[in-house]
């Protein structure tokens, strides 16, 4: 298995419970599919950058994995699909 980061930032007005919610789902959907969460790390909201359809403020997650890489396509898709998730990025970690 290969070692990802997964950081994802949701939108800040989402309700406690929907971000739990979104964390746990993709949590789940690594286990799933054969992988292994090694730690999932909630930074809170933070001002972004620049505006994302017209919001400045977003709660970013860090969730570091080991998974087979046929996972990586899968779990892009479904936070493409999600209405509360602003942007995320997927990189392979080193050893």
């Amino acid at each position: 298995m290969t070692k990802y980061e997964m950081l994802y930032i949701l939108t800040a007005e989402s309700t406690d419970e929907v971000k739990e919610g979104i964390i746990a789902k993709f949590e789940q959907l690594v286990k799933d599919n054969g992988g292994e969460v090694e730690s999932i790390d909630k930074w809170g909201v933070k001002k972004l950058a620049y505006a994302i359809d017209y919001k400045t403020e977003g709660y970013y997650v860090l969730m570091t994995f080991q998974s087979e890489p046929t996972l990586i396509a899968e779990l892009d898709r479904v936070a493409g699909i999600n209405e509360n998730v602003l942007r995320r990025l997927i990189t392979k970690r080193n050893a």
